[in-house]
Protein backbone atom coordinates (compact mmCIF):
# COMPACT_ATOMS: atom_id res chain seq x y z
CA UNK A 1 0.00 0.00 0.00
CA UNK A 2 1.37 3.36 -1.05
CA UNK A 3 -0.13 5.55 1.67
CA UNK A 4 0.79 5.93 5.32
CA UNK A 5 -1.79 6.04 8.10
CA UNK A 6 -2.00 9.43 9.73
CA UNK A 7 -3.96 12.18 11.39
CA UNK A 8 -4.21 15.69 10.02
CA UNK A 9 -6.19 18.92 10.07
CA UNK A 10 -7.81 20.70 7.14
CA UNK A 11 -8.85 24.35 6.96
CA UNK A 12 -12.45 25.30 7.70
CA UNK A 13 -13.20 28.90 8.70
CA UNK A 14 -13.16 29.40 12.48
CA UNK A 15 -13.57 25.70 13.24
CA UNK A 16 -11.09 22.87 12.65
CA UNK A 17 -11.38 19.93 10.30
CA UNK A 18 -9.98 16.60 11.47
CA UNK A 19 -9.14 13.75 9.15
CA UNK A 20 -7.99 10.24 9.97
CA UNK A 21 -6.35 8.09 7.32
CA UNK A 22 -5.91 4.38 7.86
CA UNK A 23 -5.49 0.95 6.34
CA UNK A 24 -8.89 0.04 7.82
CA UNK A 25 -12.01 2.00 8.69
CA UNK A 26 -11.28 1.41 12.39
CA UNK A 27 -7.75 2.76 12.03
CA UNK A 28 -9.09 5.86 10.25
CA UNK A 29 -11.45 6.43 13.22
CA UNK A 30 -8.49 6.07 15.62
CA UNK A 31 -6.47 8.56 13.60
CA UNK A 32 -9.39 11.03 13.51
CA UNK A 33 -9.50 10.87 17.32
CA UNK A 34 -5.75 11.56 17.44
CA UNK A 35 -6.30 14.58 15.18
CA UNK A 36 -8.99 15.70 17.66
CA UNK A 37 -6.49 15.54 20.54
CA UNK A 38 -3.96 17.47 18.46
CA UNK A 39 -6.41 20.39 18.32
CA UNK A 40 -5.86 20.72 22.07
CA UNK A 41 -2.20 19.75 22.58
CA UNK A 42 0.77 17.96 21.05
CA UNK A 43 -0.03 14.24 20.99
CA UNK A 44 3.46 13.36 22.26
CA UNK A 45 2.82 15.23 25.50
CA UNK A 46 -0.02 12.90 26.52
CA UNK A 47 0.96 9.90 28.64
CA UNK A 48 -1.37 6.89 28.16
CA UNK A 49 -1.76 6.15 31.88
CA UNK A 50 -5.47 5.38 32.17
CA UNK A 51 -7.83 3.54 29.80
CA UNK A 52 -11.43 4.60 29.19
CA UNK A 53 -13.95 2.38 27.39
CA UNK A 54 -16.15 4.09 24.80
CA UNK A 55 -19.02 2.46 22.88
CA UNK A 56 -21.46 3.85 20.37
CA UNK A 57 -23.67 2.73 17.51
CA UNK A 58 -25.17 4.43 14.47
CA UNK A 59 -26.94 3.41 11.26
CA UNK A 60 -24.17 4.75 8.99
CA UNK A 61 -20.42 5.28 9.01
CA UNK A 62 -20.62 9.09 8.98
CA UNK A 63 -22.99 9.22 11.93
CA UNK A 64 -20.82 6.65 13.72
CA UNK A 65 -17.73 8.84 13.25
CA UNK A 66 -19.53 11.93 14.59
CA UNK A 67 -20.86 9.94 17.55
CA UNK A 68 -17.39 8.46 18.26
CA UNK A 69 -15.68 11.86 18.23
CA UNK A 70 -18.45 13.40 20.35
CA UNK A 71 -18.06 10.60 22.91
CA UNK A 72 -14.30 11.24 23.00
CA UNK A 73 -14.96 14.97 23.53
CA UNK A 74 -17.45 14.13 26.30
CA UNK A 75 -14.96 11.85 28.08
CA UNK A 76 -12.25 14.51 27.78
CA UNK A 77 -14.57 17.11 29.33
CA UNK A 78 -16.08 15.12 32.21
CA UNK A 79 -12.88 13.34 33.19
CA UNK A 80 -10.62 16.39 32.60
CA UNK A 81 -8.41 14.15 30.49
CA UNK A 82 -6.54 14.15 27.21
CA UNK A 83 -6.13 10.96 25.20
CA UNK A 84 -3.03 10.06 23.23
CA UNK A 85 -3.80 6.53 22.07
CA UNK A 86 -6.94 4.89 20.71
CA UNK A 87 -8.07 1.41 19.73
CA UNK A 88 -11.30 0.90 17.78
CA UNK A 89 -13.24 -2.08 16.45
CA UNK A 90 -16.28 -1.60 14.24
CA UNK A 91 -18.82 -4.30 13.52
CA UNK A 92 -22.32 -3.94 12.08
CA UNK A 93 -22.62 -0.24 12.95
CA UNK A 94 -21.36 -0.75 16.50
CA UNK A 95 -18.07 0.77 17.66
CA UNK A 96 -16.13 -0.39 20.67
CA UNK A 97 -13.23 1.81 21.56
CA UNK A 98 -10.63 2.33 24.18
CA UNK A 99 -8.86 5.63 24.79
CA UNK A 100 -5.70 5.91 26.85
CA UNK A 101 -4.67 9.17 28.42
CA UNK A 102 -4.12 11.23 31.51
CA UNK A 103 -5.53 14.14 33.49
CA UNK A 104 -4.90 17.53 31.91
CA UNK A 105 -1.73 19.18 33.21
CA UNK A 106 -2.12 22.80 32.07
CA UNK A 107 1.58 23.57 32.53
CA UNK A 108 2.72 20.60 30.44
CA UNK A 109 -0.12 20.24 27.92
CA UNK A 110 -0.78 23.99 27.41
CA UNK A 111 -4.29 23.40 26.00
CA UNK A 112 -4.89 25.54 22.90
CA UNK A 113 -8.68 25.20 22.58
CA UNK A 114 -11.53 23.15 23.97
CA UNK A 115 -13.39 21.17 21.31
CA UNK A 116 -17.16 21.55 21.69
CA UNK A 117 -18.40 18.91 19.29
CA UNK A 118 -18.10 17.05 16.01
CA UNK A 119 -20.37 18.45 13.32
CA UNK A 120 -21.87 17.03 10.14
CA UNK A 121 -19.90 19.60 8.11
CA UNK A 122 -17.51 17.88 5.67
CA UNK A 123 -18.51 14.58 7.30
CA UNK A 124 -17.15 11.71 5.26
CA UNK A 125 -16.09 8.10 5.77
CA UNK A 126 -14.94 6.38 2.59
CA UNK A 127 -12.34 4.13 1.08
CA UNK A 128 -10.16 5.69 -1.62
CA UNK A 129 -9.11 3.82 -4.77
CA UNK A 130 -5.62 3.29 -3.26
CA UNK A 131 -7.23 1.34 -0.39
CA UNK A 132 -6.88 4.06 2.26
CA UNK A 133 -9.84 4.74 4.51
CA UNK A 134 -10.67 8.40 5.21
CA UNK A 135 -12.73 9.51 8.24
CA UNK A 136 -13.24 13.26 8.56
CA UNK A 137 -15.46 16.03 9.86
CA UNK A 138 -15.32 19.56 11.22
CA UNK A 139 -14.97 20.11 14.96
CA UNK A 140 -16.67 23.09 16.58
CA UNK A 141 -14.10 24.81 18.83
Amino acid sequence: MAFQAGAEHFPHGADVGVRGIGHTKAQAFEQAALALTEIVTEIGSVVPEEAVEIECAAPGDGLLLADWLNRVIYEMAVRHMLFGRFMVTIENGHLRGRAWGEKVDRARHVPAVEPKGATFTALKVEQRPDGAWIAQCVIDV
